[in-house]
């Protein structure tokens, strides 16, 4: 049985594709902040073997519990490090970004996942498994107002590239979504009209996708992975 670790799965994406996933047949390991969120979108998973974990990723105990459970089920075959914060609502320019927000902000997009990662890396190696990293068109793009969060992905991004050096018996992504009709993409727009962005379900097929090729590490855009090449 596979399992997979996704942080942020009480809501958007990380929901989303742990449902896609135990649809599958695969045990799902989630983490939210929101304890209530996070229980009732467990509820409605598929089959069972699934564990839900409220907590704060930039917790090193709540890390912990999360590998343990994983390790309890099997062992990891996929971490998906979905959980991001934009660190201010509306976002600021970068010069007026306060220094506090904005360690907070690489503390949850970049020392969280990484720390994850290292928490899971044995489970990971002993199964070949795989990394997916959610970034962002911010990491490569210069948009006024999203100098923090941007320059959290980026870094999310070459962290990315260079796990995947450093550990090449492991797939590791960083993958764009592109946007998404998420609290997160509404945050970033208080008070805007974003029904026009698709749901986070329309890109799960993607993701899903990605994972069953498995193609070389990587950054992709999910709007260009139905041209991956699969991995001989």
């Amino acid at each position: 049985m596979a399992v997979a670790v996704i942080t942020g799965a009480s809501q958007g994406l990380g929901r989303a594709l742990a449902a896609a996933l135990a649809a599958e047949g695969w045990s799902v390991v989630g983490d939210a902040r929101d304890e209530g969120a996070l229980a009732e979108a467990f509820a409605g998973l598929p089959s069972t073997g699934h564990v839900a974990l409220a907590g704060d990723v930039t917790d090193p105990d709540h890390r912990r519990r999360l590998a343990d459970a994983a390790a309890r089920l099997g062992g990891a075959d996929l971490l998906v490090n979905n959980a991001s914060t934009l660190g201010a609502s509306p976002l600021p320019a970068f010069a007026d970004l306060d220094p506090g927000t904005y360690l907070r902000v690489l503390e949850v997009n970049v020392v969280a996942p990484l720390a994850l990662v290292r928490e899971l890396l044995p489970q990971l190696r002993g199964r070949h498994g795989a990394v997916l990293n959610l970034s962002s068109d911010a990491s490569v793009e210069a948009y006024e107002t999203w100098g923090g969060y941007g320059s959290s992905k980026a870094a999310l991004d070459h962290a990315s590239r260079v796990l995947a050096a450093e550990e090449p018996a492991l797939r590791v992504y960083a993958v764009d979504p592109g946007d998404m009709r998420t609290a997160l993409h509404q945050a970033a727009f208080p008070g805007e009209d974003i029904s026009d962005r698709p749901p986070p379900a329309s890109v799960v097929p993607r993701l899903l996708e990605l994972l069953r090729t498995g193609p070389p590490s990587g950054r992709y855009r999910a709007a260009d992975l139905g041209d991956v090449e699969v991995a001989t």
